[in-house]
């Protein structure tokens, strides 16, 4: 019965230049993001599902370095899981949100600078890869994004707005039209996640 679903899903979303992976990717993305943006710890495992249907979709998208990034997101995921189930170490309350200190900010655009020139020289020497060094910044910036992220820090939410919106060029670029519509989406909740992660940080003031 499944792969019946399955089947007529691809082929309603095949016109549209789309697919069941596609939509089932679409319905969990929006609804990690929606976690996260209410600071829900299910935002998390949802993810987690999401990420591992985006690894199968860019992988036969050609995008090597976003689907090399779903395989990190999982490690990442897995420790914003632990760190806000943790809490805060010293009131063992709820981990607050709170800014970036200047020295961890420096290191998450070390890093990102690190991980995109380092990724975009590999993946451009791929065969079948597209825009290898627009991909591997993206996913550089994303990665210390989702690291900030897990560590409940305001700042996450004004990098994804930027990264998103790039991501909606580059997915109607590839004719990803849905995945471009899930990162307008995105867009919109980051928005809407930095009000009320600025809520919560003016709240705790």
């Amino acid at each position: 019965m499944l792969s019946s679903l399955w089947h007529t899903l691809n082929t309603a979303l095949a016109p549209y230049g789309s697919s069941a992976l596609e939509l089932v990717g679409f319905v969990f993305g929006v609804a990690a993001v929606w976690l996260m943006m209410r600071q829900h710890i299910a935002a998390w495992p949802v993810g987690l599902v999401n990420v591992a249907l985006y690894a199968v979709l860019f992988t036969r998208a050609g995008l090597y370095s976003d689907a090399a990034l779903q395989v990190v997101y999982v490690a990442l995921s897995a420790y914003g899981w632990w760190h806000w189930r943790r809490g805060d170490r010293v009131t063992r309350a709820e981990l607050p949100v709170t800014r970036t200190p200047p020295r961890e900010a420096w290191l998450a655009a070390s890093v990102a600078l690190l991980v995109w020139v380092t990724l975009a020289t590999i993946t451009s020497q791929l065969p079948g890869t597209s825009l290898p060094w627009l991909d591997a910044a993206l996913v550089a910036g994303s990665l210390s994004t989702q690291w900030l992220a897990a560590r409940k820090r305001l700042e996450n939410w004004a990098c994804w707005i930027v990264l998103d919106t790039v991501y909606v060029g580059l997915f109607v670029y590839k004719q990803l039209l849905l995945t471009a519509l899930l990162y307008a989406v995105f867009t919109a909740l980051a928005v809407r996640g930095h009000v009320l992660w600025s809520r919560a940080l003016r709240t705790a003031a």
